[in-house]
């Protein structure tokens, strides 16, 4: 059977979804043919947009930069574990991967199939399934020092609250006056530094698109391989990247 090359890579738009708090994506013509004799697109976006890599210094600026890291943590062969039907907001525990993680080893690139790509563009894409502290320490413990998730994060995502000022109003208004307003929890991102801060420096993929071809090759005994090669920025935190799957 002829390799087959699947492309994992959200589609680079205009106000594309973005994590809470992160730039705003625009693109923009800079120049034209009609006026300058070539079209040239100006580029707004952030680190983190779209289908992306994190590098270590994402969550610790002591850690390693994206420039810092070798070229292997960006591909190899890949175990995707078949994390599909949880519920939103599931923890998934060393016991969900412990399937997988017998199949990994050094060099191999851990894929997790939540199936929540199907929710990009929408609100429920904010409330997908994340890792334990104890899972990426699993995940470390194989011998795995390169991750990626077909969601917006590995860490829980926070609820962004209402759009609606008036509504945001309204709830500010029925908090108990005598308890006062519940403390805002902020992201721990704990999977994040268990898996980044791991030795020689992890890496760690997200928002990868529909994972189901990889499952399906991986059943059928078809090795699957995975590039996840990024911009090439100098002193970054990460970088947006061109994944591809390739199915033996």
């Amino acid at each position: 059977m002829a390799a087959t090359l699947v492309d994992l890579t959200h589609q680079v738009t205009t106000a594309m979804p973005v994590y809470p708090g992160d730039p705003a994506v625009l693109l923009a013509p800079a120049l034209t043919t009609a006026t300058a004799g070539v079209n040239v697109l100006a580029l707004h976006l952030g680190s983190q947009s779209g289908t992306h890599v994190d590098a270590p210094y994402h969550v610790d600026v002591t850690w390693p930069t994206l420039d810092g890291l070798p070229l292997e943590r960006f591909t190899g062969p890949a175990v995707v574990a078949d994390l599909r039907g949880l519920e939103p907001r599931t923890a998934v525990t060393p016991e969900l991967l412990a399937p997988a993680l017998e199949r990994c080893g050094e060099g191999s690139v851990l894929l997790l199939a939540t199936g929540w790509a199907r929710h990009w563009g929408t609100d429920a894409y904010l409330a997908h399934p994340s890792l334990t502290a104890a899972a990426a320490e699993a995940i470390v413990a194989a011998g795995v020092r390169t991750v990626g998730v077909d969601a917006l994060s590995v860490d829980p995502t926070p609820d962004p609250g209402p759009e609606d000022p008036a509504v945001a109003a309204l709830l500010a208004d029925l908090t108990d006056e005598h308890d006062g307003p519940d403390p805002v929890e902020e992201p721990t991102l704990a999977a994040h530094r268990v898996l980044l801060g791991a030795s020689g420096g992890g890496v760690i993929a997200e928002n990868l698109t529909d994972l189901r071809a990889l499952l399906e090759a991986q059943e059928a005994g078809r090795p699957v391989e995975v590039s996840l090669f990024p911009l090439r920025l100098v002193a970054a935190d990460g970088a947006p990247v061109r994944a591809v799957a390739r199915l033996g």
